[in-house]
């Protein structure tokens, strides 16, 4: 895939459904109702075969339990700068924007995702959200809070995102964390604020999943 063709809104659209994170029911969500079938709609759409899985059309368990959180705690976001990291769909983001936040910016590297966020936002009546593209290898950008749900996969992730975290956390914002009980996340360095059980995306059982943040 190549980043300087925009992705349409419309791919979006004609590739998902609408649907309704179960833990987040005031957000309506477009997902993958047949993953096969948008990986191939998107080898067509960019002539190339997808080198990663399509994140932006699935509600992960740390962006859920995320979302949730900032709903449930308005004042986490409410008229101050947020950065929603990793962002996928953008349900973080959109439930920030509906939490009362001043100002929202998502960041992704999948130009799919800056058009799966598009089309979310003004699903759920919310104000445009900018999308910035990999921004680990720069200086966190100066907002009050950042969101990462999912964002400790892997190993080599985690290696990635967590020291940028904690930069951002050295600037002064709050940083929270949403994860589902990966290996990879230190929790002996981070607190505890909310948990909650996710129905997880990857399969029938339940995920415990909890909201982190950085001292």
């Amino acid at each position: 895939m190549t980043a300087e063709r925009p992705v349409p809104a419309t791919f979006v659209r004609d590739h998902t459904r609408p649907d309704r994170p179960s833990l987040v029911p005031e957000v309506t969500l477009r997902v993958s109702a047949d993953v096969v079938a948008l990986w191939e709609a998107i080898e067509t759409e960019r002539g190339v075969a997808p080198t990663d899985p399509p994140f932006w059309a699935a509600a992960w368990p740390g962006g859920q339990a995320l979302a949730r959180y900032v709903l449930d705690t308005p004042a986490s976001v409410a008229g101050r700068s947020v950065l929603d990291l990793g962002a996928g769909s953008g349900l973080v983001a959109v439930a920030a924007a509906l939490a009362g936040a001043a100002r929202v910016l998502a960041s992704d590297v999948d130009p799919f995702s800056h058009a799966a966020v598009a089309v979310n936002a003004a699903a759920n009546g919310v104000a445009p959200i900018a999308v910035l593209g990999d921004v680990l290898g720069d200086e966190p950008p100066a907002v009050d809070v950042v969101l990462a749900g999912d964002v400790c996969y892997d190993r080599v992730m985690s290696e990635r995102v967590l020291p940028w975290l904690e930069a951002a956390r050295a600037r002064g914002a709050d940083v929270y964390l949403g994860d589902p009980g990966r290996p990879y996340v230190p929790v002996d360095r981070l607190e505890r604020v909310a948990t909650f059980d996710v129905p997880d995306t990857e399969g029938p059982q339940v995920r415990r999943t909890t909201v982190w943040r950085l001292p």
